[in-house]
Order: C-alpha cells, then structure tokens, then sequence
C-alpha cells in the first residue's frame, strides 16, 4: 500500500494546499502573479510566508535583488519596504524565527520559488525568490516553497537590478499586496 501511495505521490507531484496572489507594480512589472505553495514539500516554509502574507507584512516590499537570466528576489519585511532605506534590502527577515532547511529533489526551474537564506542552510526566513531560468545549481541546496501558475509575463517584467549582486538601484518594483488563497 504505502508503495503504491509513494507511487502516487510521485506521479501527481506535490500537493497544492494553499497559494499567493501577488499584485507587483513599479517601474517594471504591473499584474498579479498567481503561486501554488508546496506544504508537502516545504510545511515550515508554506506556513511561515502564508502567516507573514495573511498579516499583510510582504505588502509594499520591494523586490531588491534581480538578476537578469537567474531570479528576483523578495520579502524583507523588515528592511525591504517601499519608501525605505534600499542600502538596508535584503539583509534583514521577519519578527518569526528562521527555520531548518527542508531541501527536497523538486527542480528549481523557471517559475519555481525557492527560500532565500544566508549561507548557514537553516537560516531562512521572509524572503523569498522567483526563477526566471532554470537553476540547476540550486536544487537540493535551497528549499523550495512553490510554483508561479499564472502571471510569469509580469515576472519576466520586473526591473532587473545591476552588477553581479543584482542590486536594484532607483526604486525597484514592489509586492502591493499579497494575499493567501486556497
């Protein structure tokens, strides 16, 4: 039985409990971005950003890292916000603890959402990153939490950042609201 269940798993992929519905504006991208979160593949990192987005803490954070070719990196609610200081983006989380690495064998592939972290693995927190390319380099060394299902058009449109860290200069495109689906 349990063979078969596996079996079934593997086939239908990974169960879809919850999603986002992400609104981005700026300079760049204008739309919403539809995401299925992976709580069978990630249950600590799906209920962290589902609880930080149904507070409204990932409304007006910035993406403040986008490499043109790789990702766009978001979710520093507590340093990424819009209006605030950008020399500060993306070294900071949230008021919720970081958690353990939940590293799966999903691919990290165009649309996938991956946890960004420091370089110690448990140390993933708010933010987060959308794929624009295939990352193979990725895979089994950063958790993924989900899958953009609709809206990669205004991904692909987000203001890319410059040099090698991607760093957005000017004002970069934000998350205008984020909200929790079922």
């Amino acid at each position: 039985m349990y063979k078969l269940a596996a079996a079934f798993v593997l086939l239908a992929g990974p169960a879809l409990a919850t999603g986002l519905e992400i609104e981005i504006e700026g300079e760049g991208a204008n739309g919403t971005v539809t995401v299925d979160l992976f709580d069978d593949i990630a249950p600590k990192h799906v209920e962290q950003i589902s609880a930080l987005a149904a507070a409204g803490q990932y409304d007006g954070v910035v993406f403040h890292r986008v490499i043109d070719g790789f990702m766009a990196q978001t979710g520093d609610v507590e340093h990424g916000r819009v209006g605030g200081d950008m020399r500060r983006a993306g070294t900071g989380g949230s008021d919720r603890p970081d958690l353990p690495a939940e590293f799966s064998d999903y691919n990290f592939d165009r649309g996938v959402i991956g946890m960004a972290r420091a370089q110690d693995p448990d140390s993933a927190n708010s933010q987060f990153f959308i794929m624009f390319e295939p990352g193979p380099f990725l895979n089994g060394q950063y958790t993924v939490v989900g899958q953009v299902t609709d809206g990669m058009d205004v991904v692909d449109a987000i203001k890319r950042g410059e040099g090698p860290n991607g760093a957005v200069i000017g004002q970069p495109d934000a998350m205008k609201k984020v909200t929790v689906t079922e």
